[in-house]
């Protein structure tokens, strides 16, 4: 498998992450990349870093770059880092271009794109994973990649140093944990605010344990056991949140390895005018709360309000937790 290039369908802020560290380690990695993105990097290459102060430099001849999908021709693992209202699409190139024996690894936010690939990728083997870490071109929070269960020898061929994939029985409960830590992806771009300063606030942590509790519950009526990234359980987090200041810094502000000026990929669509994945997190706790009678008012005021932002173009809107609780 890695004496075949892997490439990457979706090189944005993960997919040029990971692809860049593969590469800077001498595996050969394609890139499907946006016109913007192909340029960028032929012009000034990939610049990597991360919150531990590391960077490495590649040349743009490190990686083969293309606006088609046709760069999928020979890869032996396709690694599908794009939003996730994108994956069909990505799933029917993958389907038109790559082998039939390439290893499909889903690399995205939410818990419905496995699903998604499996029925459009004509047959190939797809496997789901969680990235518990955000940035562009440069990793601003800590954690290891994890992989289903049967893909300990996937994991095992594609961690590099800087760079670890571990395969995890329990993939569909990781993947909820990181969607319920996901929700705060729409604080941070409603409020404007690096995520490691909001954590420091006690008025933000409380208004994230809110909406972390909503989506427990809907998560608990729906019999979906979440797992953590963290050593500390998911039910226990937004007690945790609500700790005042100087207990939450001495309990896990030691812990919280973040970029300070880390920011969500929400605020990023929202500051570029893009739309945001909001259907694929708070809409998944909305759905679900729905087919189980639990009422999560919080997660769709959120969306109300991402939805507003979305459609006024002018960014993120710089709400206080008061403007997001709004009647709530």
């Amino acid at each position: 498998m890695t004496d075949r290039p892997i490439a990457v369908a979706g090189a944005g802020a993960i997919g040029c992450f990971v692809g860049g560290r593969l590469a800077a380690e001498g595996r050969r990695v394609a890139l499907l990349v946006r016109p913007r993105v192909k340029t960028e990097i032929e012009r000034f290459g990939l610049h990597l870093t991360d919150f531990r102060g590391s960077e490495q430099r590649l040349a743009a001849g490190q990686l083969a770059l293309s606006e088609d999908a046709s760069i999928f021709h020979n890869a032996g693992v396709v690694l599908v880092t794009v939003k996730s209202a994108a994956t069909a699409e990505v799933a029917d190139l993958i389907a038109q271009h790559a082998p039939r024996d390439a290893v499909v690894v889903s690399l995205q936010n939410g818990v419905g794109n496995v699903a998604v690939l499996r029925e459009r990728a004509a047959g190939r083997r797809v496997l789901a994973g969680m990235v518990p870490f955000n940035g562009r071109f440069h990793r601003s929070s800590s954690g290891d990649i994890a992989l289903e269960q049967d893909a300990a020898n996937t994991a095992a061929a594609l961690s590099v140093p800087g760079l670890v994939m571990r395969a995890n029985r329990e993939i569909d409960g990781v993947q909820w944990g990181k969607l319920i830590i996901n929700l705060n992806n729409a604080l941070s771009a409603l409020s404007d605010m690096p995520l490691r300063a909001q954590l420091a606030s006690r008025e933000w942590r409380k208004l994230f344990a809110d909406q972390m509790a909503e989506g427990l519950a809907a998560l608990k009526a729906g019999g979906i056991r979440p797992v953590s990234s963290m050593p500390i359980p998911p039910g226990w987090t937004p007690t945790l949140l609500r700790l005042p200041d100087p207990i939450f810094n001495a309990i896990l502000g030691r812990t919280m390895k973040i970029d300070p000026e880390a920011r969500s990929s929400m605020w990023q669509d929202l500051k570029q005018g893009r739309k945001t994945e909001i259907d694929y997190l708070q809409g998944a706790i909305i759905a679900l709360g729905e087919r189980h009678g639990v009422d999560v008012p919080l997660s769709r005021r959120i969306v109300a309000l991402i939805r507003e932002a979305e459609s006024a173009g002018r960014g993120p809107p710089k709400l206080s937790p008061q403007q997001i609780r709004g009647g709530v």
